[in-house]
Parts: structure tokens; sequence; C-alpha cells
């Protein structure tokens, strides 16, 4: 049967019923209640207390600006602590600071070094600050401990070793990277002074050739071929003196005519003269196309020689003849004795310049074949320099790599060096202590005033569980919702609750019991949570 929406809204659980479950189970709520909140302060009394001591560090910017010298460490902090962190958390650190402070002494027989690292470890703490750009700016270091002066004691070891393992990490990374760039240096110097020694060594070898000396070589070749030009303009008026004056030669041995003397000897010097002609006709001829050590030409030279001497030789004897005449001849006339004493004086004269006209075309050529010959020099040099010019261009060029990377080595290392010097200094980036370690008065663990607001949510959660645990067990009616709940049919009819003064006497010290109790689990709770205040 269905029953109204009326009575489904008057039937459904109220306040008043769960205040009526309260009211009627309240001991079996504030003993549990009691009980659970005791028994969680009271372990907050038995657990051996803990005292956290902390440090503050912070982390010190460069004394000197950063225009002016350039730190060469890592400026990720928060990874250099972590390094630093893992250095400092070893093994053989915490087992030193373990021995000097003698920790963990009554455990020291049951407990491994293992264990005793493992311990110091839990018991370390690091704590990053940062500033309002994210940066690290500070962090703190605690150290929890059975004892104060303990806590204290290995907190201030952390702190020390903080500060000094940072100091030598940034210098040996400094002077490590310091050091690396010296060897880069050393290695780029070496290659630099072979690119110098290739780049002289071509010089060396190209002497005259490089493209700097172009303008000079064209200037050098321009005053060759000017002197090659005047050289050849003055070998031609040589030949030209030298057929004038063996015109003249010609004439005056044609005016003079055969020898008449007796005991001139065969071959006389008109025929000498012939003979030399010839001779130095051939010799011209032959030096145009050979060289000065030809056989042939040596061979000529000699006869020349000889023809000459042969000449000389009959002038002079001629001479003696001349001045062993009778005394009792006729004198000729002053006229011809006159032209008879200078016919050989002319002839000496004659044939004495077109000797020297002779060494004058042979030095002519010599220095129109020297000249032709510096003047192919300078114009196969002018033909070798874009050669030249490329190969110096490519050892210039990787000349020029290594300087600019010598140079740009040398300013990394110079600023290096003077950051390692700021570093050895201690005028880099640095940690300084701001808290000192702290002594603590009050142990950190158990905080008992939190152990007290845990045991009060314990004790309510277990006596909160024995009532609807007790209500779902309990098959007994207890109100009349319930009774409608049970009965198919709507009620008719209520009997009134008759009490007798056994009953009532009995309520009354039921809800005395109930307050008593109520007064006594909220009078512990209060002072428990006061003494745990005062205390903690």
């Amino acid at each position: 049967m269905a029953v109204p929406v009326q009575q489904q809204t008057q039937e459904r659980p109220d306040v008043h019923h769960y205040l009526e479950i309260v009211r009627r189970r309240r001991l079996l709520f504030l003993i549990p209640l009691l009980l659970g909140w005791l028994a969680v302060w009271g372990a907050s009394w038995v657990l051996p207390p803990r005292y956290k001591s902390g440090t503050l560090i912070l982390v010190e910017q460069p004394t000197m600006p950063r225009d002016y010298v350039m730190p060469n460490v890592a400026e990720n902090l928060q990874e250099r602590l972590q390094s630093i962190t893992q250095q400092i958390l070893s093994r053989s650190r915490l087992l030193h600071i373990a021995d000097e402070l003698n920790l963990y002494s009554k455990d020291r027989i049951r407990l491994s070094p293992d264990d005793i690292v493992d311990s110091m470890r839990k018991h370390i703490e690091i704590e990053l600050v940062r500033g309002s750009d994210n940066r690290i700016n500070a962090f703190n270091v605690y150290y929890t401990a059975g004892n104060a002066r303990i806590a204290q004691e290995v907190t201030s070891r952390l702190t020390n070793l903080f500060i000094n393992e940072n100091l030598e990490v940034r210098q040996q990374e400094s002077e490590g990277n310091t050091k690396f760039l010296e060897d880069q240096l050393q290695s780029a110097r070496q290659t630099l002074e072979a690119q110098e020694e290739k780049i002289r060594e071509f010089k060396a070898q190209h002497v005259g050739e490089l493209p700097g000396q172009l303008n000079s070589n064209v200037q050098i070749l321009g005053g060759l071929q000017t002197q090659l030009q005047a050289e050849g303009e003055a070998l031609n008026a040589s030949k030209q003196q030298r057929v004038y004056l063996e015109t003249l030669l010609g004439q005056y041995r044609a005016l003079r005519g055969p020898s008449s003397d007796p005991a001139a000897p065969k071959g006389g010097i008109a025929e000498l003269d012939d003979q030399i002609d010839k001779l130095r006709t051939e010799l011209r001829n032959l030096s145009s196309t050979y060289g000065e050590k030809h056989p042939e030409i040596r061979r000529l030279k000699d006869e020349i020689a000889k023809a000459e001497a042969q000449r000389s030789q009959l002038l002079a004897e001629k001479k003696s003849n001349d001045s062993k005449s009778q005394p009792g001849a006729e004198k000729p006339d002053a006229a011809a004795e006159g032209a008879g004493e200078r016919d050989p004086s002319s002839l000496a004269q004659l044939q004495s310049q077109l000797q020297a006209n002779e060494i004058e075309i042979k030095n002519r050529e010599q220095a129109i074949s020297a000249l032709t010959a510096k003047i192919g020099e300078y114009q196969a040099r002018l033909n070798q320099e874009p050669i030249t010019e490329q190969q110096l261009a490519d050892l210039t060029r990787g000349y020029d790599q290594s300087k600019a990377s010598y140079d740009d080595l040398l300013k990394k290392k110079n600023d290096s060096a003077m950051a390692t010097s700021m570093e050895l200094l201690q005028q880099g980036e640095r940690f300084r202590i701001i808290d000192p370690p702290s002594l603590p008065l009050k142990p950190s663990f158990p905080n008992r005033l939190k152990f007290c607001g845990v045991g009060l949510l314990v004790g309510l959660a277990l006596g909160a569980g024995l009532v609807w645990a007790a209500e779902m067990l309990d098959d007994r009616i207890y109100n009349e919702m319930e009774l409608r709940r049970l009965l198919p049919g709507p009620v008719l009819s209520e009997l009134p609750v008759i009490y007798d003064p056994a009953d009532e006497r009995h309520q009354q010290k039921q809800a005395w019991i109930s307050w008593a109790t109520t007064a006594l689990v909220v009078v512990a709770i209060l002072a428990g949570s006061a003494v745990s205040y005062l205390k903690g």
C-alpha cells in the first residue's frame, strides 16, 4: 500500500532522531572518545623526543661587477647545490661526522655503518629559498637528533661543509676551466706557428713573385725594357761605327798598295788585315747563335789573336827596316816623308778604334742578353703572380682563422685567469651564514599539541563507529517513526508512557552519570591540550 507523500516526509529521519541516538548512547560514545584520545595523546609522551636544529645560509653574489670580471664557473646554483649535497651526504663524510660526535653510540653494536649513514641522511633536510625572480637567494640546513646539542653540532658541521665545499668546488672548477683554456691556447699557438712557418717558407721560395710586389715588378720590367731599347739603339750605332771604320780601313789599304820591301815576310799586312776582318765577321755571325764557351767561338778568337800578334810583329819589323836605310840615300821631300810617317800611325789608330768598337759591340750584346734574360724572368714572375696570389691567399686564410682562434682563446684565457684569481681571493659567489645553527629548546617531534588534536579525531571516529555498530545491531523500537515503518497500516491510537518513581530515579541517575562523564572527557581533553601546548 502506498504511503502519502506527507506521511513519507514526516517519517524521514531528522536532527532530532540523531540527537536521540546520541542521548541514548552517550556513554558508548564518550568512553571510546576518551580512550582513543588518551591512547594517542599518551603516545606523544612515550615516544622519544627529536630536536631539530636549523641554519640559514645566504647566497652572496660576487663583489666584483660582472662587467669587469665574468665568472668562469657554472651559473646554475641549483645544480651546483645538488652536486655539493651529494658530496656532503657521501658515506665517508657522514661517517666521519658520526665518529667525531659519537652519534648512535648506544646502537653502534646493532647498526652497521650503512645503517648509520642512511639514518643520518633521513634526518638531514635541505630547503631552498627563492626570491621574487625565482632565483635561489638562500637555503636552510636542518638536522634532527635526539639531543639538542647534538642536533646543533651536526648542523654546524654540515654548514661548514657546505661553505667550504662550495669554495673548493668553485675554485677547482675555475682552475680546471683556466687549465683547459691554457691547453687549448697552447695547441692554437702551435697551429698558428705552423701556419706562420708555411707562409714564411712560401715567401722565401717566391721572392719577387708575391702579390705585394706586383707594382714594383711592373716598374722594374718597364725600366728593363727601356734599358733594352737604349742598349739596342747603342748597339746599332756601334755597328754603324764599325762599318764606317772598316770602310776607312779598306780605303787606306787600297791607297797604300802592296808592300815593295823584298825583306817583308810572306803574307803582308794587308793580307793579315783581310784575314782578321774575315775572322771577325765569322765570329760575329757565330756569336749571334752560340755562347761564349762554344768551341768554334774559342777557335776563332784564338786565330784572331794570332793574326793580330803576327800583324803587330810585321809592323814592328817594318819600322826597324825603315830606320836602317843607307845614309847616302836621297831623302824624300818633306811632304812625302810626313805622309810616310803618318801612314803607320793612322793605320794603327784605325785598327785601335775598330778593336774598341768590337769590344763595345760585344759588351752591348752581353748587356742586351742580360737584359733579355731579366725581362724574361720578370715576365715569368708576372705570369706566375695569379697562381702565387691564390696559393698565398689559401695560406693566409688558414693563418687568419688560426689567428682569430688564437686571439679568442687568449682573451678567454685571460678572462678565466682573472676569474680564477677572484675565486681564490674568495670574492666570487659564496655562502654566508645568516642565522647560526640554533639550539632547539623544544622538541620538533612529537608535536604533542598535534597529537592531542589527532587523538581527539581518533576518539570521535572510534565513538561514532561504536554507536553506529550498536544501532545496527539493536532491533528494539524507540520511537513512533520506527513503529510506523514496521506496521502495514496507519496507527489509530497510542498508549502514553507511564513512569514510576524507580524509573524516574534511574533516568536521573543515568543523566547525572552522562553529564559527569561528559564533563570528565571535556576537562581531560582541555587539560591535556593545555599541558601539550605549555610543554611543547
